[in-house]
């Protein structure tokens, strides 16, 4: 039982961040907030993500360039110009690897007006730290784990964040239904996404970029936008007007 809560905690705090904090402010910055709290989401990201933190810079560069040139063929990891999801991986992965390492230069459409923690976003994308974060996980399960085939879920742990784009990036333009004519493949999988947190509404998504709800129909729900509404509340962070067309 730990082993599962430890699982699914992992699963998605991971989860929730990537979208709160890397795809909806960082990429589309569909909130404002104070500087102190900015840095306390980086952080978060950080932890929760653990062995498999994305830069938030490199993950704004990649995600505009995918909402510009969606199902192109320079969209950074369209599934519709590779044979499987793993090449499709791959194939994000040099693209991501190239923004953060910074060989190559975004078009200036993409840059800026994202989060930037030098030492952060350089000591979490080590392999120092990496490595520091999964033998964390190894000695978590060596602690608590009660039957071998618990550990088949460390590898999911080493790649969370991965495995995590390839789900929605995947079935987010193969597979479900269309509310909207996006000039692409964008597809909403599930009208109600709690697995993967809103993220596979991307038909929506594609429709209205910059809305903080994913969801647009009566009966889709996306379950990050009543925490943001709860946090706007508070006035931690400030949801900005989305731009419906």
């Amino acid at each position: 039982m730990v082993i599962l809560i430890f699982f699914l905690a992992h699963w998605f705090l991971s989860l929730f961040f990537q979208t709160f904090f890397l795809h909806r402010y960082a990429a589309h910055k569909m909130f404002t907030t104070h500087k102190f709290f900015e840095r306390t989401f980086h952080v978060l990201t950080f932890v929760c993500q653990g062995s498999s933190f994305l830069n938030p810079r490199a993950y704004a560069i990649m995600h505009r360039e995918h909402h510009a040139y969606s199902d192109t063929e320079k969209d950074p990891h369209s599934p519709h110009f590779f044979t499987d999801v793993f090449q499709m991986m791959w194939r994000t992965v040099i693209s991501f690897r190239e923004h953060e390492r910074k060989l190559k230069e975004p078009e200036a459409r993409f840059k800026g007006n994202y989060p930037e923690w030098r030492l952060l976003d350089y000591y979490g994308s080590t392999w120092y730290a990496r490595l520091g974060w999964g033998l964390l996980y190894v000695a978590f399960y060596m602690q608590f784990a009660t039957a071998w085939w618990m550990y088949l879920l460390l590898p999911i742990h080493f790649m969370m964040g991965p495995i995590h784009g390839a789900i929605v990036n995947w079935c987010g333009h193969k597979y479900g239904y269309s509310n909207f004519d996006n000039n692409d493949k964008s597809r909403n999988t599930t009208p109600f996404d709690f697995f993967m947190l809103g993220e596979l509404f991307q038909n929506n998504h594609h429709r209205h970029p910059n809305k903080p709800n994913f969801a647009t129909r009566w009966f889709e729900f996306d379950p990050v936008y009543p925490v943001m509404k709860v946090l706007h509340w508070t006035r931690i962070i400030r949801l900005r007007k989305p731009a419906l067309t």
